[in-house]
């Protein structure tokens, strides 16, 4: 029945959003790496939390730490779209889906063929040099010399164009997600338990009554939305929009 009436809704909307989190990715085998435990650093003889690895404190003090957890706990070249990806594509290529707003770094929405795909927390393709903000995509910066990426041009420490804990958000990634949200006749947020701040306030700006949510768990606004489907996101989308393609 949760199918019949999101096949109904997608059919009634011309100006859907998705909002998407971890959860549209883990489809794709990349794990969420906030479902891990403390880890421990022989280097620093300290338990960390996988928060603490990405934040900007640990990038600055501790390159090495976190250039090791970076690049083996949230990268993954091999990682492809899985039906979720697939099915929000083809929405905005028939015109329905106006915008996707992700919270993840992977790039998979475009790979996909998704194209305007507003990144939250940027991604681990764009890479700056912090001296001379030389562009590095992702396998020019893994192929750099040494665990930290060293500029090839200055010297100096390459950072992935990626959102760490105790940064701001890009504000002009932040005023298009409020706009679009804003103007949607259906959101359908997914994949996401809606723990992570400030990204998961966007939401409150919907101000349409059309609002879906898709989540294996339950989540704080569950009782907010119009229809709640808690199974697998590509599954749910592979069935209300490319079974029948």
């Amino acid at each position: 029945m949760s199918i019949e009436k999101l096949s109904k809704l997608l059919k009634e909307s011309s100006n859907i959003v998705f909002f998407g989190g971890a959860g549209v990715s883990t489809e794709s085998n990349i794990p969420d790496f906030r479902s891990s435990s403390g880890l421990f650093s022989q280097k620093l003889h300290k338990q960390f939390s996988p928060e603490q690895l990405v934040s900007h404190t640990f990038f600055i003090q501790y390159p090495d730490e976190f250039f090791n957890f970076y690049k083996d706990k949230l990268i993954y070249k091999g990682a492809k779209p899985n039906n979720a990806h697939l099915a929000l594509a083809h929405l905005e290529d028939i015109g329905k889906l106006k915008a996707v707003i992700t919270q993840n770094i992977d790039g998979l929405h475009q790979i996909a063929g998704s194209k305007n795909v507003l990144e939250l927390h940027g991604s681990v393709h764009r890479n700056y040099c912090t001296k001379c903000h030389k562009f590095f995509n992702l396998d020019d910066m893994l192929n750099l010399d040494g665990i930290v990426p060293i500029c090839d041009e200055c010297g100096s420490i390459v950072k992935p164009d990626v959102v760490l804990y105790e940064e701001a958000l890009d504000e002009n990634t932040i005023t298009k997600t409020i706009s679009y949200i804003s103007k949607a006749d259906l959101l359908i947020i997914g994949g996401t338990s809606l723990a992570v701040y400030p990204a998961a306030s966007f939401i409150n700006y919907f101000k349409g009554n059309k609002i879906v949510l898709i989540n294996k768990g339950s989540t704080p606004f569950d009782n907010h939305a119009s229809l709640v489907i808690n199974k697998s996101i590509g599954e749910v989308l592979y069935d209300t929009v490319l079974k029948d393609k």
